[in-house]
């Protein structure tokens, strides 16, 4: 991650979309960019991979509108150049750039206090003393939630109806497996700052006033790696991927997102996991439609059939076909219910199968079904049945 502290970032740039984008819009974005440089598409590319956590870490804070507003704000304070985060040139024994939540190497959480909304991994609250409340005090050890994580699934029609239980593949950033997050050499342990004594901060008078700002000695992480861990380099995290087994309920509908809570990225210094959001799509299926809870399906009738009344078997998602009882007289697009043959509810209850009629005006007339045909045109002559059509026109 870059040396930049957070509130020099352009998440807006990172995710190619202007300011006043819309919510659609950012999400639309982040998935043509996620596609493009996710990892599993991009083997190898460490390029790739680094654009594919910028994107990440700039949808996250986009994609939620607490964050994006906090985000939005503190740009405008301090984002135009007149505050600067001293102490991000580095140097051996302090905490290494790029931990994520660290943001250029140090805490937002602990750069910010402790105090406001949650943003970015940390929790933006208080910069200046006194100003945003600074509660300040201590080293910067507390819980922080792993990050909400979103993906994309496809299912096909029967999947969704039913309900299923996949398999997800999911990349991503979390603690080192060698250091365990600590960003330390095997064996040893973070200090706490000598400088700020934990507290990531120090304060500096200027002039009518004082204000707090990162602890030049560790950034504002309250803590110093003397021996970092050489796989991690002394961020403490690391990219993996790991294979989790997703429940889809059943009756899950084309477009839907799906909450799955603690499935998302590992918490820090045993926070709670962040959540897990699938967005499913549906393939559809070559008979049946969706109508909410219920499902769909056009059968076609002949003329006598429809005519004369007739008892139909119509397919069933589940199950053997149903048999439905056409009455005579009934007209080409009329829709009949048939009771719990549609999509299963949260409460376990069943939707219904709507089946809609289509009479089918044969193509080839047998000599003896013409004259049937014509003997029922002579037995219906005195009927019209645009007469109420053609009245109805005049009216208006």
């Amino acid at each position: 991650m870059s040396t930049k502290d957070y509130l020099e970032k352009d998440y807006y740039k990172v995710l190619g979309v202007p300011k006043t984008a819309s919510a659609d819009e950012i999400k639309q974005s982040y998935r043509k960019l996620a596609r493009k440089y996710h990892p599993d598409a991009n083997k190898g590319d460490r390029k790739a991979e680094e654009r594919f956590k910028e994107i990440s870490e700039a949808y996250n804070t986009l994609s939620d509108e607490k964050r994006r507003k906090e985000y939005d704000d503190a740009r405008s304070l301090f984002g135009g150049g007149g505050f600067r985060v001293p102490g991000t040139g580095g140097r051996p024994g302090t905490a290494s750039p790029g931990a994520p939540g660290g943001f250029g190497g140090f805490d937002l959480g602990d750069l910010f206090g402790g105090a406001g909304t949650e943003a970015g991994g940390g929790r933006i609250g208080d910069l200046l003393g006194g100003m945003f409340g600074n509660r300040g005090g201590g080293p910067q050890t507390r819980p922080r939630r792993g990050a909400d994580v979103e993906t994309e699934v496809t299912l096909s029609f029967s999947q969704a109806v039913d309900g299923v239980t996949i398999p997800l593949n999911l990349t991503g950033e979390g603690p080192c497996p060698v250091c365990h997050g600590t960003g330390a050499r095997a064996g040893t342990v973070p200090k706490v700052c000598p400088t700020c004594e934990g507290s990531g901060q120090s304060n500096r008078n200027n002039g009518n006033f004082a204000f707090s700002e990162p602890c030049r000695t560790c950034r504002g992480r309250g803590l110093v790696v003397e021996d970092p861990c050489p796989s991690c380099s002394g961020s403490g995290h690391a990219t993996s991927t790991r294979t989790i087994q997703a429940r889809i309920p059943a009756g899950v509908a084309d477009g839907q997102r799906i909450k799955l809570r603690g499935k998302g990225a590992p918490g820090e210094r045993g926070g709670a996991t962040g959540d897990l959001y699938v967005r499913v799509h549906v393939t559809p299926h070559p008979v049946f439609g969706r109508s909410g809870g219920n499902l769909t399906v056009t059968v076609p009738v002949t003329v006598p059939e429809a005519a004369l009344g007739s008892e139909i078997k119509v397919p069933a998602h589940r199950g053997a076909p149903v048999t439905v009882r056409i009455p005579a007289g009934t007209p080409n697009g009329r829709t009949f219910r048939v009771r719990g043959k549609g999509v299963r509810r949260p409460d376990g209850t069943y939707g219904d199968l709507l089946v809609t009629v289509d009479v089918m005006v044969p193509k080839n007339v047998s000599t003896k079904g013409r004259k049937a045909l014509e003997d029922l045109r002579e037995a219906t002559a005195g009927e019209d049945p645009r007469e109420e059509l053609l009245l109805r026109a005049k009216e208006t």
